[in-house]
């Protein structure tokens, strides 16, 4: 499993807009630059957290971003699904030789369905409320000295 620069700026960006959200819309022009993020890398790592459900867009002149729930109620297992399509190891694709389908059986059984099952036990026991608490346990920081 690896999780690309999408899959991370997308988490870093969702910890900075649940911080700031409390202030009303983000606007990804502030988070770009908080971030130090491409904007437009942004536009398209928030065009699938919308497809995901995670984010509402507010158009007009106070437009930008809002968590589209509780940052409680969203786990790093939706975000990286939303961001990445999976996280999971792929099973190998069989051969038409016994012994090598009864090697990827075992390994897909004793080996790559385990660590599936653990890496989602873990990804969905974190929430973005988790990521944020964390955060800001660990800056405590205040307004316009925020950085990540």
């Amino acid at each position: 499993m690896k999780i690309s620069t999408k899959g991370r700026y997308g988490l870093r960006a969702l910890i900075d807009l649940a911080v700031y959200e409390k202030n009303g819309h983000v606007s990804l022009v502030n988070i770009a630059n908080r971030n130090q993020i491409s904007i437009h890398y942004l536009e398209h790592v928030f065009s699938s957290l919308k497809r995901g459900g995670i984010v509402k867009s507010v158009k007009g002149a106070q437009g930008g971003y809002v968590l589209a729930d509780k940052p409680e109620n969203i786990t790093v297992s939706r975000i990286i699904l939303a961001l990445e399509g999976s996280y999971q190891i792929e099973h190998e694709t069989l051969r038409d030789d016994v012994l090598c389908e009864t090697v990827s059986a075992v390994m897909d059984e004793l080996l790559w369905d385990r660590i599936n099952q653990e890496t989602e036990k873990i990804l969905e026991s974190i929430s973005l409320s988790d990521l944020v608490n964390e955060f800001t346990k660990r800056n405590e920081v205040g307004e316009g000295m925020y950085y990540i």
